[in-house]
């Protein structure tokens, strides 16, 4: 298998992307959530929004959190139209949002052109309990498909999904744990190709390799960009041997 990483700005990569190139879009976008108000929203860092204040990592921010609820939804409509054209019939493309942007979130979609197909749940155990009220232990993969979903596979994925966020090795804010991420690539056709336009520290782009997928990603921070391009080389290369020449 093999990967194209995109270094720059998601929207302007995806509008360089041929038509019908691409058979799965799964991607994490920035929330630009994590606040009750157009301030708290639109003003503080990822960090700030995202990371307790007692967390004992300390992970680069990452760009696109400072928009408010009707330029964010202008913006993914733009991102998810591009995407659209991109992507073959009968593609799907599956977007990550928390409980405020979902509904925004489902609007792109299906203002993008793709048949919105129902909500995922992700649930995560290891969510922080709220005092006095429920627990906020999910967030949600929005996914639609263009036009309808092939007939042709015998291809059965759970409507839900159990996985905390990962620990040992962290490297990412917002990581995604690669045992959901490698059921989610399961959408994509073996040997086909998967697209993230945010592709951040590459578990997309791995869950893809392992899977036995091609990978097309788009970062727009360096940082990320180069975490993702050595954690994506390294399982390129994971298994890699050199034989033993003849003993002296």
């Amino acid at each position: 298998m093999s990967y194209t990483l995109h270094r720059g700005d998601a929207l302007t990569v995806l509008k360089s992307l041929p038509d019908e190139s691409v058979n799965a879009v799964i991607t994490d976008p920035p929330y630009n959530s994590g606040g009750r108000t157009s301030s708290e929203r639109t003003g503080r860092t990822a960090r700030a929004k995202y990371v307790t204040s007692n967390s004992a990592h300390d992970l680069e921010n990452f760009p696109g959190e400072n928009r408010d609820q009707r330029s964010y939804r202008s913006w993914l409509t733009a991102l998810l139209t591009e995407a659209y054209r991109a992507s073959i019939e009968h593609s799907v493309a599956l977007v990550f949002s928390d409980w405020r942007q979902e509904p925004t979130t489902s609007d792109a979609l299906q203002m993008a052109g793709w048949t919105w197909s129902g909500t995922i749940p992700w649930i995560k155990p290891a969510s922080r309990p709220r005092k006095g009220g429920f627990k906020q232990s999910a967030e949600f993969i929005i996914w639609g498909v263009k036009g309808s979903l092939t007939k042709d596979r015998d291809l059965y994925l759970p409507g839900h999904f159990i996985a905390s966020q990962p620990r040992k090795d962290r490297v990412y804010i917002t990581q995604k744990p690669i045992e959901i991420m490698q059921q989610l690539v399961q959408i994509c056709p073996e040997g086909g190709v998967v697209l993230d336009p945010f592709t951040r520290s590459g578990s997309t782009g791995i869950a893809a390799l392992r899977e036995g997928r091609r990978f097309v990603g788009v970062e727009l921070s360096s940082h990320y960009a180069d975490v993702a391009e050595q954690r994506l080389r390294a399982e390129l290369t994971k298994n890699d041997f050199v034989l033993a020449g003849p003993e002296e």
